[in-house]
């Protein structure tokens, strides 16, 4: 299938694969490893791979349109205070991002359910930032801050 690992500098992985279901969990656990190295505590750890997994999904299905040809670039940064991921496809999908997403409306039924994997994101991590880029794509840039 074609994935790549990369390892850019000594705080820097990238992570290239192909739009195929399943493979965001080599994109969960490769993210994983890397921040458990930086010393992301286990409960963070949890977090991260399950914002990991959501925004690789959303990258698949919404950005790339399924399509086998696309591919997904997760890009990992560990640094002193922070590890950062950011989750890249190469679609023309989601055009609107909604910076917050009002659960209390798509549970009252007054908003359709889609979205709940992005409030999912921004409930598990310290900073989301979601953005179209000017290349084409998005990227889902995610912050978590490490514990003292």
């Amino acid at each position: 299938m074609n994935e790549k690992i990369r390892i850019l500098d000594d705080r820097t992985v990238e992570v290239n694969l192909p739009n195929v279901s399943g493979y965001e969990r080599i994109a969960m656990e490769s993210s994983a490893a890397f921040a458990k190295i930086g010393g992301l505590v286990k409960e963070r750890i949890e977090d991260l791979k399950t914002a990991v997994a959501e925004a690789c999904l959303n990258a698949m299905e919404h950005g790339n349109k399924d399509q086998p040809d696309s591919r997904v670039i997760i890009t990992m940064y560990r640094g002193d205070k922070d590890f950062k991921v950011s989750v890249a496809d190469e679609g023309d999908g989601m055009s609107i991002v909604p910076q917050h997403i009002d659960i209390k409306r798509k549970i009252e039924g007054l908003e359709p359910p889609n979205g709940l994997g992005l409030f999912l994101i921004q409930q598990l991590v310290d900073q989301v930032e979601f953005k179209k880029m000017n290349g084409g794509g998005h990227v889902v840039k995610m912050v978590l801050k490490m514990e003292d």
